[in-house]
């Protein structure tokens, strides 16, 4: 994300193991296919009941998430920290998202705000977007360069489940989450 460091350098030891998970995801082509008939209330609450469980960050580490210590903003809003899990790279299951969204919370903790949905682009070709996938009715941004080296070109998608939003519900940045 150009004017971010949300993938900075330091970061290079969670990179490479998502960079080695995501490179696997790139196959099957066909296994990014776009979800567009699925019923948006009924995907939201699967994606809320599936995530539930990670409101305690212990829950998430337990399940495979490794967190960024990195808390992403912008101007145009905050992200707060990922915690991601490579095996999840390319689904497009509402209850499996690649990345937790997680907001600093007043204790000096962090809470769930949303999830990231994370599929490899399988031409890797940035002017090419014939498998861009959807969920929720959503088509998900993209295609994008990798945020750092070796990140395979790919599409996103931001869902702030729990916690509003008010750019909207898939919207990349969320203007009401801050990292200070």
């Amino acid at each position: 994300m150009p004017g971010t460091s949300m993938w900075a350098p330091t970061h290079r030891r969670l990179a490479g193991a998502v960079i080695l998970i995501a490179l696997g995801a790139l196959s099957p082509p066909g296994a990014a296919a776009a979800d567009d008939g699925s019923d948006r209330n009924k995907d939201v609450a699967a994606a809320r009941q599936a995530t539930a469980q990670f409101h305690a960050v212990q829950g998430a580490l337990e399940a495979g998430f490794q967190a960024d210590p990195y808390c992403a903003e912008s101007p145009a809003g905050g992200m707060g920290y990922h915690y991601f899990n490579g095996e999840k790279f390319g689904s497009t299951d509402p209850r499996s998202p690649a990345v937790l969204l997680c907001a600093p919370d007043s204790g000096g903790g962090v809470r769930l705000a949303g999830v990231e949905y994370v599929v490899p682009d399988a031409d890797q070709d940035l002017s090419t977007d014939g498998d861009r996938p959807s969920m929720f009715g959503v088509q998900f941004d993209g295609p994008m360069p990798g945020h750092f080296a070796g990140m395979p070109v790919h599409y996103d998608l931001h869902v702030w489940l729990w916690k509003h939003n008010p750019a909207g519900m898939f919207a990349e940045w969320n203007p009401g989450l801050s990292c200070s």
